[in-house]
C-alpha cells in the first residue's frame, strides 16, 4: 500500500498537473469571477513553474553538496548503491540507464579508485508490474561487465522504497560482519532521505551524493527570464522529494 501511495504522490505533486487542472476548471466554470480566479492562479503557477532560475536555485538548496574523493576515508568496506537507475524499456534483451546513471558510474569510480572494497546494491523493482530482473540484478550485470568480480558484489533485491533499502541492507549486513564502514551512493536530491533512513537504523554511512539535477548559477538573462520546460521537471522532483522526506520524518523512518 505504501508503495502504491508513493507512486500516486509522484503524480499529485506535479506542477504540470496542477496547471492543466486549473485551466480545465477555468474552461468549464460557468461563473465568470471564478473562471478569472482560476486563470490568474494558473498564470502565476506557469510563470513560477517555468522559470529556470527559480527552479534551479530551489533544487540547489535541497541537494546535498558534493563530496570530494579526498574527503572520504582512505578506504571503506563497501559502497551501498541505491538503485533507481535502470529503466523498464523494450526490448528486454539489454539494460537501459536513465538520468541517475551517475549513481552507478560514481560507485564504480569509488571501487576502481580503491576507496571501497566491495559494492552492495540495494533495490528490487520500482515497477507496478512484474519484471524479469530486479534493478539490483541489472546493475550487477553492468558492474560485472565492467570487470568487478562477483565476490565483491552483494545484492539486496527485495526493497521497493528508501526505508526498505535501509531495512534490508541492515539484514544483509548482519550476514557479513566483516563489513563495518559504508559509503552511501544515491542522487544528491535523494541523499537526505536515504541518509536519514540508514542512520535511524544505526547504520552510519558516509554520504556520497551523485546525479546532480541542477546547473551552476548564471547571471545571463535566459537563466532568470526565459521559460524552460525543464523547470517544471525540477519543481516536480523537488516537491516530491521534500514531501517524501517530510512523510518519512513524521512516520519515524528518517
Amino acid at each position: 500500500m505504501f508503495f502504491l501511495l508513493s507512486k500516486l504522490l509522484y503524480y499529485l505533486v506535479m506542477p504540470a498537473l496542477w496547471l492543466v487542472l486549473l485551466l480545465l476548471l477555468a474552461l468549464f466554470s460557468r461563473d465568470a469571477r471564478r473562471r478569472q480566479r482560476f486563470l490568474r492562479v494558473a498564470t502565476v503557477l506557469a510563470l513560477i513553474g517555468t522559470n529556470p532560475g527559480l527552479a534551479n536555485e530551489a533544487l540547489r538548496a535541497w541537494e546535498m553538496p558534493p563530496i570530494l574523493l579526498n574527503q572520504l576515508p582512505a578506504q571503506s568496506d563497501a559502497a551501498v548503491l541505491l538503485t533507481g537507475v535502470a529503466e523498464d524499456k523494450l526490448p528486454h534483451d539489454r539494460i537501459y540507464l536513465g538520468r541517475g546513471a551517475d549513481r552507478l558510474t560514481h560507485t564504480l569510480w569509488l571501487y576502481r579508485a580503491g576507496r571501497v572494497r566491495r559494492i552492495l546494491i540495494t533495490g528490487g523493482s520500482g515497477s507496478l508490474l512484474e519484471t524479469a530482473r530486479t534493478e539490483a540484478r541489472e546493475l550487477d550485470i553492468l558492474l560485472r561487465m565492467a570487470g568487478v568480480p562477483a565476490q565483491d558484489i552483494l545484492l539486496e533485491e527485495k526493497s521497493r522504497n528508501t526505508r526498505e533499502n535501509a531495512l534490508f541492507t541492515k539484514e544483509l549486513l548482519a550476514q557479513h560482519p566483516e563489513i563495518k564502514s559504508l559509503v552511501l551512493v544515491t542522487s544528491a536530491f535523494h541523499q537526505r532521505r536515504a541518509l536519514g533512513c540508514f542512520q535511524k537504523l544505526g547504520l552510519n554511512p558516509v554520504p556520497f551524493p551523485a546525479d546532480y539535477r541542477t546547473e551552476r548559477r548564471m547571471t545571463t538573462p535566459d537563466y532568470w527570464l526565459f521559460p524552460s520546460p525543464n523547470a517544471l521537471v525540477q519543481w516536480s522532483l523537488l516537491l516530491h522529494e521534500v514531501l517524501g522526506w517530510s512523510m518519512y520524518k513524521v512516520l519515524g523512518y528518517a
